[in-house]
């Protein structure tokens, strides 16, 4: 197969060309969107749309003169299926949370030139051990380049389906209780104000949902809240005509404003000096801690709402008992 009879192959020479043209030797293809969740948006399914591989976890490197599919045991027989004629190689790699790849790309990519990676989409732990090993190496690393959006020219968009609200029964406990929970916490960590991106944490904080994910109850969007005053406030970064004016009535009566989905990055970067924001490393991206303001203190620790929401109450314990009895039914 060529690249007249393989998408694949097409693709994989454009995105070459693509990094010629931009002095990089590899570029590193995660299975990763702005919120690092484990199953994506058809925006930002790159490494499928590059490889052909539609397992849900694997990283894909396409180097100067190979590409290589990592993957875990998982999706051996998928993947050499998948991948067969496209000129791909799968490295087996012994669990998904590996990071094989980071050793590989020390290893095979010559002293003196350039790895690429989108920041965007890559968390703030991957790319410390990333920096590190390519630094032993002698190897640059470029984080600032989404090589494959300029090859990628049918690209979805952001996902149009409206956010709704997590209501009674099923919601336990109100939103400014919630709210209050994870202001108690910022408090004990000394932060004046928290980043939230990971859309579970997000959907616990705010009560709603939405349908973002295929087969979760999800939605694309940050949350930037602020402990100074007596309650907790914060803006929710969210595309733009997905929240209906009656909601945001509600979410703007706890203490909750709307911004569109892009403005997270400028405000991270409007944050007053002297704050204190609170991170989680594996929860935030690389291109949004760059954007933080240089006056202000990052402290990194787990969010809050990831050990809050971990503690069910009766009634939501009673839920869950109910939801796996209907999925073992199903």
């Amino acid at each position: 197969m060529d690249t007249r009879t393989s998408p694949i192959r097409l693709r994989i020479t454009q995105l070459r060309e693509a990094m010629a043209e931009a002095g990089v030797h590899a570029v590193l293809v995660p299975s990763a969107d702005p919120h690092l969740s484990e199953y994506l948006p058809a925006r930002w399914q790159a490494r499928e749309w590059l490889s052909g591989f539609t397992g849900s976890m694997g990283t894909l490197v396409v180097a100067a003169d190979t590409a290589v599919l990592f993957a875990d045991s998982r999706y051996w027989t998928q993947a050499e299926a998948e991948l067969a004629g496209t000129g791909i190689v799968l490295e087996k790699i012994a669990t998904g949370t590996a990071l094989t790849h980071i050793d590989w790309l020390a290893r095979q990519v010559p002293r003196g030139a350039t790895v690429a990676v989108d920041g965007q989409v890559l968390g703030l732990g991957q790319h410390a051990a990333l920096r590190a090993a390519l630094e032993r190496a002698g190897v640059a690393l470029r984080t600032d380049l989404d090589l494959v959006d300029r090859i990628w020219p049918e690209r979805a968009p952001l996902p149009p389906q409206p956010v709704y609200e997590h209501v009674a029964p099923h919601a336990t406990t109100p939103r400014r209780d919630k709210l209050a929970a994870v202001q108690a916490a910022l408090r004990a960590h000394g932060a004046t104000h928290h980043l939230v991106s990971t859309v579970d944490d997000l959907a616990w904080i705010s009560n709603l949902r939405g349908s973002d994910v295929t087969y979760n109850p999800v939605f694309l969007g940050h949350l930037l809240l602020d402990a100074t005053g007596p309650a907790l406030t914060g803006t929710l970064f969210v595309g733009e005509g997905k929240v209906a004016p009656a909601l945001a009535a509600a979410l703007a009566a706890d203490g909750l404003t709307l911004a569109p989905y892009g403005a997270a990055a400028a405000a991270l970067g409007a944050l007053p000096a002297g704050a204190t924001l609170l991170l989680d490393p594996k929860r935030v991206t690389l291109g949004l801690r760059q954007a933080v303001a240089a006056g202000v203190a990052v402290k990194e620790a787990i969010n809050p709402s990831t050990l809050l929401k971990s503690r069910k109450n009766d009634a939501e314990a009673a839920h869950v008992r109910e939801a796996m009895v209907e999925d073992g039914v199903a």
